[in-house]
């Protein structure tokens, strides 16, 4: 579904990216690990379209999306969260979704000024779809409350569902586990599987080695803008690289 060619990125004279290349099948859950600095939110940034590459190409079902604008990706059918929490606190949950779904939307302006039989059926079609995204990570009988009522756990159930809104084949899930005590993490795990159960593809940055090893298929290793291991996660956290990568080496060389 997902083809990352020999993507470089520079800031100046530091390469952040050096030739990463991977690739992400569908109906997967595909984890990116590595320490902090490594490389891995710049590498959505870029499939997601917020920065250009300075090199490679990315293909996303047989079609080159490198350097395409994020609305264009989106279009496409990728959707992304990001670490820093970015829903609309004051508005509802249900709006939060709708919000999401807004390239959805197809009536013309005149038919919102006129109140159209078809902007009125489609608004409701919406709502019934954005009702049921929301009970796909169970927040459905939530849904017209403020988003800034939530847990912080349910925060981010609501930003995974606003991602769905979108209607995407691909989501990119940066690092979702993050400030969550273990009980909170134990039932986000279950709803990335759930979600993926129902035919998305997943692709997700994540610290919590128990999330990764819990539910991907296959992780991806990036130390200092490298990939330097891929496979699965049995393969992962026996690879001698990954384990010097997160642990070091100590003063012989062990």
């Amino acid at each position: 579904m997902l083809r990352v060619e020999n993507i470089t990125r520079d800031f100046g004279g530091l390469r952040v990216l050096d030739d990463v290349i991977f690739e992400i099948e569908e109906g997967t859950i595909y984890g990116i690990i590595g320490p902090n600095g490594a490389g891995k939110t710049t590498l959505f940034n870029i499939i997601s379209g917020l920065l250009k590459p300075t090199g490679g190409r990315i293909i996303f079902n047989t079609i080159d999306i490198t350097g395409l604008k994020p609305h264009a990706i989106t279009a496409a059918g990728i959707s992304r969260t990001f670490q820093n929490i970015r829903i609309f606190k004051e508005m509802t949950l249900l709006e939060n979704v709708l919000v999401g779904m807004h390239r959805l939307f197809s009536y013309s302006a005149v038919s919102m000024l006129f109140e159209l039989k078809k902007k009125r059926r489609e608004e409701k079609e919406l709502r019934e779809k954005a009702y049921d995204i929301l009970s796909i990570v169970r927040l459905s009988e939530k849904a017209g409350l403020k988003a800034e009522s939530l847990s912080y756990g349910e925060q981010r159930k609501l930003e995974l569902a606003r991602a769905l809104a979108t209607e995407p084949k691909l989501i990119l899930v940066d690092e979702p586990a993050a400030g969550m005590n273990p009980a909170e993490t134990e039932e986000l795990m279950g709803e990335i599987v759930r979600i993926n159960s129902r035919k998305y593809t997943i692709c997700l940055i994540e610290h919590d080695m128990k999330v990764v090893m819990g539910i991907c298929r296959r992780i991806g290793v990036l130390n200092f803008g490298k990939f330097i291991a891929q496979g699965s996660p049995d393969e992962i956290k026996n690879n001698p690289l990954v384990i010097e990568a997160y642990l070091g080496r100590d003063e012989t060389g062990a």
